[in-house]
């Protein structure tokens, strides 16, 4: 019996790398170069820095919960997805109010915006797809250790 790894493809990785490289780049551009107070501007970095690690340790925290679940066991203490949940949203909802609140150009304002978003949505992308790339890793070599049992 053959059994096939579905692995991501080179060039699909590479793009997840890239969009991940660009989404911090225009951040990171958009933050260098914030008009106003300095205050505003270090609000803004922690709060990036906030949704980006909420983002990983959702993404993980939900697929942990996802394999535990096909395996029958129980991965998180009761109320820990509640606490990642909330961090996430904390992290989004003060990034924004910080956002919407600044003094500055509405369109400095939707670049801000529209940079932040791509970066979460590359955050959880390249989560998911370093998570396969590991399970893809777990599973050849189980495979490999099997075919040296046979």
């Amino acid at each position: 019996m053959q059994i096939r790894i579905q692995r991501d493809t080179g060039a699909w990785q590479l793009q997840v790398w890239a969009s991940f490289a660009v989404a911090v780049f225009l951040c990171a551009v958009g933050l260098a170069y914030l008009p106003g107070k300095e205050l505003d501007r270090a609000f803004m970095v922690m709060g990036y820095l906030f949704c980006l690690t909420a983002a990983f340790v959702l993404s993980k925290s939900i697929r942990d919960a996802e394999n535990a679940r096909r395996q029958g066991h129980v991965v998180d203490t009761p109320l820990f997805k509640y606490v990642v949940w909330s961090a996430f949203a904390l992290a989004m909802g003060l990034t924004a109010w910080g956002l919407m609140r600044m003094e500055i150009n509405e369109t400095y304002k939707a670049y801000l915006g529209v940079s932040w978003l791509y970066l979460i949505t590359c955050t959880f992308t390249l989560a998911k797809t370093l998570r396969d790339k590991h399970e893809a890793d777990l599973a050849d070599a189980a495979v490999a250790a099997n075919s040296e049992r046979s």
